[in-house]
Order: structure tokens, then C-alpha cells, then sequence
């Protein structure tokens, strides 16, 4: 078990430094891959042996991109942190070094090159806005099939949703009040930086679906627009 964590830890690493160190906007990458641990400026600071400013001036881009040795230190100081904590970030990306999805649970799944605005996404596919603070902005997203995900996931397959970034929108399709869904959220390590109900009223939404999005601080909203319209807009959404 312990060599699997090894193992695993070290394709998370190279998988992190290169797409930091090939990134347009390596400052932002870092403050990704950051929140993406639940790791604060200051413990990553810590560990690394500088003040939080120095964390906060390379993610907002006031300081000169950090060089490999310095995105190395920050990289295996990410990993360290979560090991000291059970290794469950790491664990949960296992699944991503694995063969690829389930067509029929994940309809599609993108990643932005750089961050998107939450409300510019909600825009694009003529959401309604539910409950939560849409000020952010999210890497990428998944469609889901919510009946199929139930059905063919396993609890560590579940997190295969989120792609290589929690900071991401889910848009759930195939649900009757959103409760299900909403439900494995709450349950699972990582959560999302947005939720979608597709096909569903807001007026339909289960009041334990709103409550969890509301404790969990989630942003939630709904679309009724085709999957197929959907997918193609979302693919040519520009950061």
C-alpha cells in the first residue's frame, strides 16, 4: 500500500510541475493545484521557508514566475502536506492515471486553459442562478450522466469527475429533484466550484439539494438547454 502512495504521489508530481511549468500563467496554476489540496497560502509558505507573501505575489503575478527548482519545492511541499494529512487529495486522484470514462456516465469533460468566469459560464448555457456566490471563476467542467454515475461508480470512481481540477462546474443530467447527486457531494472529499441541474425547474429542486449546496458553499443553478447545444457552446466558450 505504501509503495502505491509512492508511486502515485510521483505521477502527481510530474504531472503538476509540467503543466505549472508549461502553463501561460504559472501563478495561477500554482494558486489551482493549491486550492485544489485545501492548502492556505500561509501553510504552504511555511513549508517551503518563505513568508506568505512570496505565495501570494507569484499566484497574482507580481512576482517573476518561479523557476523549476521553485516550482519543485512548491510541488513536493503540496504533496507533503496532504501525506501529513492521510494522502486523501492524492488518493482521490488515482483514478485520473487510469484508463478514460465511462461514456455513458461522462458525457464530456473540458478543461480550460485559463481560468473562466462562473457567470460568464452561466451565460453561456442560459442558467438560472439557484443559490451561492458565482464572484469565481472555474478551470473546466463535467457533464454527468446522475442515474449511470449512481449506478457504474464506485465511491473512489466518483472522483474521476472531477478531471485534473476540483475547480470546476459538475452539470448533473438525468435527475428528477437534484437530492441524489447533491447527496455524493456531500459525502465526498473533493467538492466542486459550481453545480449544475440540468432539465430541472428550480421550483423542483428538493429543499436537502439546496441545503446541502447552501453548507457546503457551493454555487448551484439549473439549465434546461440541450446537452448537445450545451457541449458545443461550452467547448468554444474563450477564457
Amino acid at each position: 500500500m505504501q509503495n502505491d502512495i509512492v508511486n502515485l504521489r510521483a505521477k502527481l508530481a510530474e504531472k503538476m510541475a509540467g503543466e505549472i511549468t508549461l502553463s501561460e500563467n504559472p501563478g495561477e496554476t500554482i494558486k489551482k493545484w493549491r486550492k485544489n489540496f485545501g492548502i492556505s497560502q500561509i501553510d504552504l509558505a511555511s513549508s517551503i521557508g518563505v513568508s506568505p507573501s512570496v505565495i501570494s505575489d507569484y499566484e497574482s503575478g507580481r512576482r517573476k514566475s518561479p523557476g523549476t527548482t521553485i516550482i519543485s519545492k512548491i510541488v513536493e511541499a503540496m504533496l507533503d502536506l496532504d501525506e501529513k494529512a492521510g494522502s486523501h487529495k492524492i488518493r482521490a486522484y488515482e483514478t485520473m492515471f487510469l484508463d478514460r470514462y465511462d461514456s455513458d456516465v461522462i458525457l464530456d469533460i473540458h478543461e480550460y486553459r485559463s481560468p473562466v468566469p462562473l457567470s460568464k459560464f452561466a451565460r453561456a448555457i442560459g442558467a438560472e442562478k439557484v443559490s451561492g456566490n458565482f464572484d469565481r471563476a472555474i478551470n473546466g467542467y463535467t457533464i454527468v450522466d446522475s442515474l449511470n454515475a449512481i449506478f457504474q461508480f464506485s465511491a473512489n470512481e466518483f472522483y474521476r469527475l472531477y478531471g485534473w481540477s476540483t475547480e470546476r462546474a459538475l452539470i448533473f443530467c438525468n435527475v428528477s429533484t437534484g437530492r441524489s447527486p447533491m447527496v455524493a457531494l456531500r459525502v465526498s472529499t473533493l467538492k466542486p466550484a459550481a453545480v449544475v441541474l440540468h432539465g430541472l425547474e428550480s421550483d423542483r429542486i428538493d429543499p436537502v439539494a439546496r441545503k446541502i449546496a447552501s453548507v457546503e458553499s457551493f454555487p448551484l443553478m439549473t439549465s434546461m438547454t440541450e446537452i448537445e447545444e450545451m457541449i458545443k457552446t461550452l467547448k468554444g466558450l474563450k477564457e
